[in-house]
């Protein structure tokens, strides 16, 4: 036989192979997408009940090699309210390349084995059409998905550059690159990506200019659904620049910000540690140094089931009271009832008996930093027995233990409210008397009313507290004794619902007068 013919048949066997490859593939990934479709819409009803969307498919066209159909964002049945009005739909058109070597991979020289590749992008409808405006007729973003036969994805996300304009309104941006993974399961992911620069143009409610510009924004992150179906992970954003002008001028202007949060899980797997480092390298209002500041805070030993029992507490009234057209068309009450959910579930989250750390929370310019630490012991309440009869008793439920400690150099306090002076239009040597006299009597007050002291040109303030005592710069007194200080009562015991309460005993603040010299 020829080698010529062997060729061939090779090559025809190869093609029946990837031919038979390809069907079979495709018809695998069929059965999937109803799998992933269930999967997404049960994640986004446990996290984010408050959207009310939901997904599903349509047209679905299966060939040997590719197949088509299109993902559709709609509002969740039976949903009370949604991010979508009703008959709203934002649509993702899906191009498949079938494996075990889907063609689109090939085009990019990838030659690793998968199920399918796909190509999305948006379709143009009444949900969509801004985003199509203000990318010239085309769809915002490409993405490029890689899927494994284990399920698992890799998706590149391309964000298109934007530049529209309509009178004084403009959005001019860079574009972006982001990588996101997940598993099969939604479970695990990570996001990567960057975008270079953008400008926002609009006017305000006083018809001025206002212009948002950022430069050179990354992010990376992962996130994992633990045990108690929450998720732990990582995020960090930063930031190089991120500056507001109004008609012209420059009014502020934020540089080096770093957001780096985690949420690890304890070696048991039921508690969570988290913190946040947040960095702001410098800031600047209409050109006054303001300088710099960070945060480091840590929480830990938060109950993981615990916490959980808080989502779904706390989302739940949310969810309700975005049913509520009364509640929903005042804002101010609807952040009320939003702050009262938060503390009605709020003690759940004190069932592990969670640390929190302050270490430090600081401000720095050129005269000097400032700074504030704190370690805070938490207890249960639910753990406590009996009715608390005064103020120590209601505190000691909640409260272990706190040490705080506040340094203020008063250089770097004079030279921050020199700046502030200035920005309130004082000249420098008026600003500069200004800002002397206002820091030298805050330090004066807080001596006179024992609230801070004064050392080696500082303003401090320290504070500890321990089963029902507190320690102020020093000085131990009983927690009643301190709250006496501010006007504030020892409290009766708690009165059941629907009865007056009994007249509250009355303990005269510190005056002035009584303070040591």
């Amino acid at each position: 036989m020829k080698k010529s013919q062997i060729a061939v048949g090779v090559i025809v066997a190869l093609g029946v192979v990837w031919t038979g490859g390809s069907w079979y593939t495709g018809k695998q990934l069929e059965g999937r997408i109803a799998d992933m479709v269930t999967q997404a819409n049960a994640q986004m009803a446990s996290t984010a009940p408050e959207a009310g969307i939901q997904l599903a498919y349509q047209d679905y066209q299966r060939g040997v090699f590719s197949s088509h159909l299109q993902m559709v964002v709609k509002p969740a049945d039976g949903a009370k309210s949604s991010w979508l009005k009703p008959g709203q739909t934002v649509v993702l058109d899906e191009k498949v390349s079938h494996g075990p070597f889907p063609l689109a991979s090939l085009k990019t020289f990838n030659l690793a084995p998968a199920m399918a590749t796909v190509e999305t992008v948006l379709v143009n409808n009444e949900a969509s059409k801004p985003l199509f405006d203000l990318a010239k007729g085309q769809s915002p973003f490409d993405i490029s998905t890689r899927i494994s036969y284990s399920g698992d994805t890799r998706s590149d996300i391309a964000l298109k550059p934007l530049n529209y304009e309509k009178g004084d309104e403009k959005v001019a941006f860079s574009g972006g690159e982001f990588q996101l993974d997940a598993d099969q399961q939604g479970n695990v992911f990570a996001l990567t990506g960057e975008a270079e620069s953008g400008v926002i143009n609009a006017v305000n409610e006083y018809n001025q200019k206002v212009q948002l510009t950022f430069n050179n924004l990354k992010t990376e992150g992962n996130s994992k659904l633990a045990s108690f179906n929450e998720r732990v992970g990582s995020q960090k954003l930063t930031l190089d620049k991120l500056a507001i002008a109004v008609e012209g001028k420059e009014l502020a202007v934020m540089e080096g910000t770093t957001f780096d949060a985690k949420a690890d899980l304890s070696k048991d797997g039921k508690t969570i540690d988290s913190s946040l480092d947040y960095t702001l390298n410098s800031l600047k209002l209409q050109g006054q140094d303001l300088g710099s500041g960070k945060l480091a805070l840590k929480v830990g030993q938060i109950d993981g089931q615990a916490w959980h029992q808080f989502s779904q507490q706390y989302n739940g009234q949310v969810q309700a009271l975005l049913a509520q057209p009364d509640i929903m068309q005042d804002p101010a009450l609807y952040q009320q009832k939003v702050t009262e959910a938060f503390l009605a579930a709020a003690p759940l989250l004190l069932k592990g008996e969670p640390v929190i750390t302050v270490a430090p929370l600081s401000w720095k310019n050129s005269k000097g930093e400032s700074s504030f630490n704190l370690s805070l012991f938490l207890k249960d309440p639910a753990a406590a027995s009996g009715e608390p009869k005064t103020l120590a008793d209601e505190i000691d439920r909640s409260v272990k233990s706190l040490d705080s400690k506040l340094v203020i150099p008063m250089d770097m306090a004079t030279e921050l409210m020199t700046q502030v002076a200035r920005l309130e239009g004082y000249q420098q040597a008026d600003a500069e008397k200004l800002a002397s006299q206002q820091v030298k009597g805050l330090a004066a007050m807080g001596q006179m009313f024992r609230i801070t002291t004064q050392q080696d040109n500082n303003i401090q303030a320290s504070l500890q507290y321990s089963n029902g005592q507190v320690t102020l710069n020093g000085d131990k007194m009983p927690l009643a004794d301190f709250a006496g200080m501010f006007g504030v009562p020892d409290i009766a015991v708690p009165v059941p619902q629907g009865e007056p309460a009994p007249e509250q005993p009355q303990v005269a603040p510190l005056q002035p007068e009584d303070a040591p010299n």
